[in-house]
């Protein structure tokens, strides 16, 4: 099987900084993979299909304008899940209508959580990690336009590498 993911990147320099500011809060899971908004989690997808959800992938983001995302401040799934984000403040109902297009098709399973569009800032960490994180983003801001998805594919021995980039639709 071959493990995708797909993304909304964040821009540099946002990126690279969340990132850097997830490892040094001491979660790992933020290693080999730059800061982004989740449109569809790690799924396995037998490789002899692949292009054909490639080929869907980039039907249903063809058919997807460009959009503003705005982040802004932070929160929390605890107690579901041991998680600190940065809001998607605006361009949250874009995302989820895109995320909802991507979990189509051959990619149209049972999901165990609703979408909720964010970036994770910490993940696995003691609580009290968790509350250093909220505080210290309760005040971050930014603003980026998405313009495309990212698909990663999962490589045992290298992490998450890119596969590829699809464009958004041509009104972009």
């Amino acid at each position: 099987m071959t493990t995708i993911g797909i993304t909304l990147e964040l821009p540099d320099p946002w990126a690279t900084d969340l990132q850097k500011y997830r490892l040094a809060l001491g979660d790992a899971s933020g290693e080999g993979i730059p800061a982004h908004i989740t449109l569809l989690g790690p799924v396995d997808v037998a490789p002899e299909l692949l292009d054909d959800v490639l080929g869907h992938l980039a039907k249903v983001v063809a058919a997807q304008g460009c959009f503003s995302v705005r982040l802004q401040g932070a929160g929390s799934f605890r107690p579901v899940s041991p998680v600190a984000f940065v809001h998607v403040e605006e361009g949250g109902e874009r995302c989820a209508a895109l995320a909802e297009a991507v979990r189509s098709g051959p990619l149209g399973f049972d999901w165990e959580y609703p979408y909720h569009a964010h970036v994770t800032i910490a993940h696995g960490v003691e609580d009290s990690v968790l509350d250093q994180a909220e505080r210290e983003f309760a005040g971050f801001g930014c603003e980026f336009t998405v313009d495309h998805i990212r698909v990663y594919r999962h490589q045992a021995d290298e992490g998450w590498l890119p596969l590829t980039d699809l464009p958004l639709g041509a009104d972009c």
